[in-house]
């Protein structure tokens, strides 16, 4: 018995060699295919990726082919450095850098030495290969931009960095991968799959053909397609408008979302971040802390929202009933309150009920409602609350969740901010204390991304999808629920009409009505945010800024916009034409106000901005 227990024994545990050896040689080929495997080379065939085309279909970023010097330290041989450093241009000192960095990184692994060589670099060198042992050049894809703008949008492709290497196993040394904007988010989509072949070496490190007869070799998939909700055209337009100013513009499709346009201002060339050229382009922009063209001021920039804010104050008023449309409001240049402290407001015919209130954006009106919202409650912290709570379901005091890289929350207070302020309980705070709030000044900050999706908040009575960039994915819509799922406010759908109404009004009689477009009926709001600024620690006003949102048609929008420039005096100054062209544009391809386009296009807001820098005096508009 115990004669059979042992050949049994030593039966099974030969069994199990056996089949662990079978195993490893035949089914699991991972270890044998290695690329540190001293008798297999690796060779990565790189995907073209995925081409970017606007709503329209128009081709807004294709590929380029670009060339890699790559090395594996444990291959080189003694090559004429003096040589091979004329032939890149590179300085002996900086090669022997590289090298020494890709020998740390990996003795076997490739690493880049010399990245994105010209096709003349690259014809030079190619037919010298033979002469750098252990060099070899890597053919891969750069970007080519076909439009000079949306350089916010679209984003750009760089080297990959060593925390990424270390935590996805699919980037290499050298790989290029999306950094900002859709090159960033939709990555995974665009970048496809790389390609690999494995290539037997023999004894004296010689190459001898495709490994087990190339059966493992795979080719690369090209990086999916992908149509953006953007407008090119009105991108493009957009752009133009915003030259020489500061500020951010977005255009959305109410009815569904998407973004029409985005556009922030200064901005440069998509282009500019390509080849070789890309990071001393890269430095420069960064270090330009003056205009900002990094800056995404659409989704980052956090102002003060001005008059448009007040139809956010209506809506809560109509709301929680303490304001009906017919309920007039006396203006005297202002509303006074507290000890002789008035908040002022320009001229106008006094008293007003809600619609001409809208219309002429009369402060005096907006502070009453906006008393009457927060004493409506037992505490002016009950009320702060209420008043938070129907703001923040208009997707305010937080980022709207858009499949954009970037974004800041705005700001709407709560009565815990104004306990921490006024030290509550010890001092007491009422209505009059936070009564900036009713027209948009004060605590309150908003994105121009926010701005917009109010306008198409209101301009489809109640409800909104979260904004997005993303249309078609080769070729087919996208069903993202996050983006295709309605969101309701807290008002009522019957409380918006007037509000509607009075915005209609801003353009019939209002602070906007010489910006009217010839067929097309259009609902807007002007505002003018105060600007202050510290210089030499003080506090300082500069010009205001210019705001205006809008949506039309007014009965069924199509568009919903705002515009914000920095130091732009009034909202119907500049915000307001803008605006206004904007609409024409996508609505009817073409512009019939000539006159506000010359007025815009030769405009310049340079002088403002120097203003800080050189000490000149501020003359304040009100």
């Amino acid at each position: 018995m115990r004669k059979v227990l042992l050949y049994i024994t030593i039966l099974t545990t030969g069994l199990i060699f056996i089949g662990r050896l079978f195993y490893l040689q035949v089914v699991d080929t991972s270890l044998a295919i290695r690329s540190r495997d001293n008798a297999i080379k690796v060779i990565y065939d790189y995907p073209q990726r995925g081409y970017i085309y606007d709503r329209n279909g128009e081709l807004m970023v294709s590929n380029q082919p670009s060339y890699d010097v790559m090395v594996i330290p444990r291959n080189l041989k003694p090559f004429d450095t003096t040589e091979f450093c004329n032939i890149l241009s590179i300085e002996r000192e900086d090669l022997e850098k590289k090298l020494d960095k890709a020998r740390i990184y990996s003795p076997m692994l490739p690493s880049v030495v010399i990245p994105q060589l010209t096709k003349s670099e690259y014809a030079i060198l190619q037919e010298k290969m033979r002469k750098y042992e252990g060099f070899y050049i890597q053919k891969r894809s750069l970007r080519d931009y076909q439009v000079d703008h949306s350089a916010n949008v679209l984003g750009y492709i760089a080297e990959v960095n060593q925390s990424k290497i270390n935590n996805d196993p699919y980037y290499l040394s050298g790989d290029l991968i999306g950094r900002a904007g859709v090159e960033a988010y939709y990555e995974d989509l665009l970048r496809g799959v790389k390609g690999v072949k494995y290539i037997q070496k023999d004894r004296f490190n010689r190459d001898i053909g495709p490994y087990k007869e190339g059966i493992y070799d795979t080719l690369p998939e090209k990086g999916k397609d992908i149509s953006l909700t953007i407008d090119a055209e009105l991108q493009a337009y957009g752009t133009k408008l915003m030259e020489n100013k500061r500020g951010g513009i977005v255009a959305l499709e109410p009815e569904s979302g998407e973004i029409l346009a985005l556009i922030t201002a200064p901005t440069y060339d998509p282009a500019k971040l390509v080849g070789r050229k890309r990071s001393p382009n890269f430095t420069e922009l960064y270090y330009d802390t003056i205009a900002k063209p990094l800056y995404d001021r659409g989704l980052l920039a956090e102002y003060p929202p001005g008059s448009p804010f007040k139809t956010l104050n209506a809506l809560i008023g109509l709301q929680e009933g303490v304001v009906d449309t017919d309920d007039k409001f006396s203006c005297n240049h202002g509303y006074v309150y507290g000890r002789g402290r008035k908040l002022g407001c320009h001229a106008h015919r006094s008293p007003l009920d809600m619609i001409p209130g809208i219309a002429n954006s009369c402060n005096a009106y907006f502070a009453n409602v906006y008393r009457r919202i927060i004493e409506k409650y037992p505490s002016p912290q009950q009320g702060m609350d209420a008043w938070h709570d129907h703001l923040a379901s208009f997707g305010l005091g937080d980022y709207l969740g858009s499949d954009l890289t970037t974004g800041r929350p705005g700001k709407i207070p709560t009565s815990e901010y104004y306990n921490q302020i006024y030290n509550y309980p010890t001092y007491k705070w009422y209505a009059t204390a936070t009564i900036s709030n009713a027209i948009g000044q004060g605590e309150v900050l908003m994105t121009p991304m926010q701005l917009a999706n109010m306008a198409a908040i209101i301009g489809n009575k109640g409800w909104y999808y979260t904004p997005h960039i993303l249309k078609e994915v080769e070729g087919k819509p996208i069903k993202d629920e996050n983006f295709t799922k309605k969101n309701f406010t807290t008002i009522e759908e019957r409380h918006y009409e007037p509000v509607v109404e009075g915005m209609h009004e801003v353009y019939k009689s209002g602070t906007a009505s010489t910006l009217r477009i010839p067929g097309i009926e259009i609902a807007g709001k002007t505002g003018t945010a105060e600007n202050f600024t510290k210089i030499d620690g003080k506090r300082v006003q500069l010009t205001d800024h210019s705001i205006f949102v809008a949506f039309a048609p007014v009965d069924n929008p199509k568009i919903a916009i705002a515009v914000f420039v920095e130091n732009g005096y009034w909202g119907s100054r500049y915000a307001g034409r803008m605006a206004s062209l904007m609409i024409e544009k996508y609505l009817k391809g073409t512009i019939t106000r000539t006159d506000m386009e010359e007025w815009i296009l030769s405009h310049s807001l340079k002088e403002e901005y120097a203003k800080p820098l050189s000490g000149e005096p501020f003359k304040i508009n009100q």
